[in-house]
């Protein structure tokens, strides 16, 4: 199977990501066979009081790193749906871009599964960690 190119990724988020998701600039990094690096970069719009990235610009980053993974192990993509998504919050994100790595761990043909880490650009521990289930058409 042809791994999904960066270039082909970021016209998958261009082309089918509502533009709020959008409005995130999240950019693809890297592909694989079953995985995905975006990056989220800082922007003082998505901090919360405090100044720390707000946990829904976190969660929403590793819905669309999932679909970019999920389109790199089905070669393409396809209809899909978030059927379940948890995420654990581990550490603040403050003035560091966010590297998202979604990793699919279960291919079927009408369901897959999903570990994505969230980490701060520099450090070594993750900012989050979470899980996803996705109903493919």
């Amino acid at each position: 199977m042809t791994t999904l190119t960066t270039a082909a990724a970021d016209k998958i988020l261009a082309d089918n990501l509502a533009p709020w998701v959008q409005a995130l600039g999240l950019s693809v990094t890297e592909t694989g066979e079953h995985h995905a690096v975006l990056r989220l970069p800082w922007s003082e719009q998505l901090a919360r009081e405090g100044g720390a990235l707000c946990g829904q610009a976190l969660m929403a980053a590793a819905d669309t790193a999932s679909v970019i993974a999920v389109s790199a192990a089905r070669g393409g993509f396809g209809p899909m749906t978030t059927v379940q998504q948890s995420t654990n919050f581990q550490r603040a994100v403050t003035g560091r871009d966010v590297l998202v790595h979604a990793r699919v761990t279960k291919l079927g043909r009408r369901i897959a599964f999903l570990d994505i880490t969230l980490t701060a650009e520099g450090e070594q521990g993750e900012a989050a960690r979470a899980t996803a289930v996705y109903a493919l058409a």
